[in-house]
């Protein structure tokens, strides 16, 4: 017998079951599904010193995420300079030149062929929001999903998601970037091959999803 056994032990706390955190149907694609993917291959920019492109397309009953990459490519920069570019290149947030009102990160956007628009500077990171809002569609989140760089060149990925599936016709995706000098540039995009594409979209658990 020793000292501590004389005393009785205490009951553990019941422990609650806590709740895995399903993000809105505007800011992350649905959870338990396999998308359908779709092959983009289309240069938003392709310069001597830099391009941003599209790979591909994730397609799921909700939206679209489309698999971006960026390369920065070294020209004749000091390397004060670079270092500089180096700082704007990994601070690829919303920002704001003081005293003009513009935005100089990176930004994405997008238009329908009814008009309806969307940006990455609405929502910011993640898409999100005030709690108990909600946006009007169309909406675009851009998630950075990291990068790169050495003394030649800066490299990175992200994904850009899109709420909710396009409508056919033509779908414009809109690229700039003033901090490196792209201006507003755009590719058109088969907006009905991406929506028909989400018929091949598969549940991880269908048969939940039909008795729920």
């Amino acid at each position: 017998m020793t000292f501590f056994q004389d005393f009785p032990v205490p009951p553990l706390p019941p422990r609650t079951r806590s709740q895995r955190y399903v993000p809105p149907p505007w800011a992350a694609p649905p959870v338990y599904e396999l998308p359908a993917s779709v092959h983009v291959g289309r240069f938003l920019s392709r310069t001597p010193g830099m391009v941003v492109a599209v790979r591909g397309a994730d397609v799921f009953s909700t939206g679209c995420l489309f698999n971006l990459s960026w390369v920065l490519r070294r020209a004749d920069q000091a390397e004060e300079d670079w270092a500089d570019l180096q700082d704007l290149f990994f601070r690829q947030g919303r920002g704001i030149r003081r005293g003009s009102g513009r935005q100089t990160g990176l930004m994405f956007g997008v238009e329908f062929p009814d008009g309806a628009k969307a940006s990455t500077g609405v929502l910011g990171p993640h898409g999100l929001m005030e709690r108990g809002q909600e946006p009007e569609p169309p909406t675009l989140v851009l998630n950075n999903g990291g990068g790169s760089g050495g003394d030649d060149e800066f490299s990175g990925t992200g994904t850009l998601w899109l709420w909710p599936l396009p409508p056919a016709g033509d779908l414009r995706l809109v690229a700039q970037w003033t901090d490196f000098g792209l201006e507003e540039t755009s590719i058109m995009l088969d907006g009905g091959a991406l929506r028909s594409a989400a018929a091949d979209v598969q549940q991880y658990w269908p048969e939940e999803d039909s008795n729920g």
